[in-house]
């Protein structure tokens, strides 16, 4: 049977007594292991912190071209800040559209010959003088999603017989969450064109906000793709490689695309992706041996595209496909030779 829609999964379900909670979690767990992707509401984000931050992110894609440049990604070692449209590349192919990376607000660490290179990731953000509240209303959202984001992978924890907190110690204060604020103009016409191009979340868990009644973003299931519109008052959640390791397979990282939207329109889409320590090593769960049966190993060329142990090591390679120009410019001795 095709599924003509994502799963919805009502995040409140887990305060509401114990049977009710372990209901929660038994579907969580089929879900992201059918499909990978879901719907997910009642999940307590109050719709003025939603609408404000869209409404930031509107303004800020309203400024002039050299307001934005102003901190364009090639100024960040850490690839943070403005890419300018048609600035990344998925799949080798450029993806129409233009962002905001943004971080955790730490200090840069310091060059030095024995610190791994993905340490060049920590760092500032990139911050516009035009909108000085942005700051506290991405901080107050970051925080509040690692939340949601880390009950959700302790009840994929829970729910594949490994203990609640099997994920925390690879998390914990040093965790490396990443917001992009995205824009796709319209460019379909109405021949379909790449908004972002069919890939994998490389990371653990990821939860999407778009702008209300905009489509554009289609789930790959049984080979056909999906469409996943945003439902009013949800976030679309998937999971990433990462997770997929730490389960061998049972949970499934699933291919999605992101396509333009007609011309004459556009699309503010907020994916959030929460990950690990960079110096993290995803655990292996101890995954009860019901699930472990059906554990399908992983979905990647193990050849060209391995999923490495160490989250930082995966994130910085990310970053070196998909922006060539930063590297360029901020760590030529990274270019391939």
């Amino acid at each position: 049977m095709q599924l003509q829609s994502l799963p919805v999964l009502d995040f409140s379900r887990l305060n509401a007594g114990e049977q009710e909670a372990a209901a929660f979690r038994e579907e969580l767990r089929e879900v992201l292991h059918e499909v990978g992707f879901l719907y997910l509401t009642g999940h307590g984000i109050e719709q003025e912190l939603t609408e404000s931050i869209l409404d930031l992110s509107r303004r800020f894609f309203e400024l002039s071209e050299d307001q934005k440049l102003a901190i364009e990604n090639v100024n960040s070692p850490q690839f943070r800040g403005y890419t300018r449209m048609g600035g990344e590349l998925t799949d080798g192919k450029t993806d129409f559209r233009e962002q905001i990376d943004i971080g955790v607000e730490r200090s840069a660490v310091p060059a030095d010959p024995d610190t791994a290179n993905y340490w060049r990731l920590e760092g500032p953000n990139l911050w516009v003088q035009e909108l000085p509240e942005m700051q506290a209303v991405v901080g107050e959202w970051t925080q509040r999603l690692s939340e949601i984001s880390m009950t959700l992978l302790r009840a994929i924890a829970e729910s594949l017989g490994a203990e609640p907190d099997a994920f925390d110690a690879a998390f914990g204060e040093k965790a490396f969450p990443l917001l992009k604020i995205v824009r796709y103009p319209g460019e379909s016409n109405p021949e379909p064109k790449q908004g972002v191009g069919q890939h994998r979340d490389g990371g653990v868990i990821t939860l999407l906000l778009v702008e209300p009644e905009k489509g554009g973003l289609q789930v790959e299931y049984k080979g056909q793709w999906i469409d996943a519109p945003q439902v009013p008052g949800a976030f679309v959640v998937n999971i990433g490689e990462m997770l997929e390791l730490a389960t061998n397979g049972y949970l499934k990282a699933t291919l999605h695309r992101v396509i333009s939207p007609l011309k004459g329109t556009d699309r503010i889409s907020l994916p959030f992706f929460y990950n690990p320590a960079l110096d993290s090593t995803m655990p292996q769960l101890a995954v009860a041996p019901e699930f472990q049966e059906k554990a399908r190993g992983l979905s990647v060329d193990p050849l060209n595209n391995p999923i490495l142990e160490t989250y930082g090591d995966n994130a910085l390679r990310y970053r070196l496909r998909a922006h060539p120009n930063v590297v360029e410019a901020q760590h030529p001795d990274l270019l391939a030779g």
